[in-house]
This record gives structure tokens, C-alpha cells and sequence, in this order.
């Protein structure tokens, strides 16, 4: 895993930093190795791949952010990119693998109520993907929407929103 964070520092290869975080994210299926790359700093790592211009690469670091967010720790690390996460949704192509993969991260990341409001200013934005999506982007969108609803904070965020 040290190796893998490492490679993905040094090298500006679109094709081996995708392999990497593929690997990483599957690796990050294991509770103790999530634990292993948010201590090797894996986290901030995978996270400034988001920053990447390859769609493939970004969506890859998603993936692998979703992998690494199920545990309070690295969602206590994870959720610093909520919002370049928002922005990657909201200017990805509709129903694109990139846009899911986001999507699937805000899903986890908004389970609880303790990162919801640095998603407020994309409740717009999920609300034209409910309408305009693919039955797979409004399924994982609605998953956002359920979670950010059981938060009473939101209620008044949800329901002013202008589509």
C-alpha cells in the first residue's frame, strides 16, 4: 500500500496512476487497510487526484474515496473535498461514470448529519439530476436527497431550492 501511495505521488502517468487507485480502492474493501492508507497519508494523496484533468483518474480517486469512506475516521479526513466533489458533479457530463462515482461519495459522506451543510449549495444541482438523469444518476442522487432530508437543518435548504 506504501508503494502504491508513492507511485501515485511520483508519476504523472493517467494510465498508472488509474491502476493504482483501482488497486487502492479495492484494497480499501478491507476495514484494517483503510485504516493503513489513511495513516501512510494515502488519504490526502487520493485526494489531490481529484484535482486531475483526466476524467478517468478523478473518477478512479472517487471510487477509491468511496472505498475508504466507510469509517469515521477517514470520512473525518474525506470530507475537506465534499465540496470539489459537489463541483465535480455539478460539471461532470450527465450520467457519466464520473458523475456517479461522485455521487456515490456524497452518498456515504452524507449518511450522517456532520457534513451536510458544505453540500447545501448543490441541492440545485441535484435536483435538475433528479429530473434530467438517467435512472441510475436519480437513484443515486435520491440516496443524497433521503440522507440530507433526515437532517431537520436541511428541511429549509431542501425546499427553497430553485431548480
Amino acid at each position: 500500500l506504501q508503494k502504491l501511495i508513492h507511485l501515485l505521488q511520483a508519476t504523472d502517468d493517467p494510465l498508472i496512476q488509474e491502476q493504482a487507485l483501482i488497486t487502492l480502492s479495492n484494497s480499501a474493501a478491507f476495514s484494517v487497510n483503510q485504516d493503513i492508507i489513511r495513516n501512510l497519508d494515502g488519504l490526502s494523496v487520493i485526494g489531490g487526484m481529484l484535482s486531475n484533468c483526466i476524467p478517468k483518474v478523478k473518477e478512479k480517486a472517487l471510487n477509491a474515496l468511496n472505498n475508504l469512506s466507510m469509517n469515521k475516521k477517514n470520512q473525518e479526513k474525506i470530507q475537506v473535498y465534499i465540496k470539489q466533489v459537489c463541483r465535480s458533479v455539478e460539471s461532470a457530463p450527465l450520467n457519466s461514470d464520473l458523475q456517479l462515482a461522485g455521487l456515490r461519495l456524497l452518498t456515504n459522506m452524507s449518511v450522517t448529519n456532520d457534513y451536510h451543510e458544505k453540500m447545501t449549495n448543490s441541492i440545485p444541482c441535484f435536483l435538475h439530476l433528479l429530473s434530467e438523469g438517467t435512472e441510475r444518476t436519480q437513484i443515486q442522487v435520491l440516496k443524497v436527497l433521503v440522507n440530507l432530508s433526515s437532517n431537520p437543518a436541511m428541511a429549509r435548504h431542501l425546499l427553497r431550492a430553485q431548480v
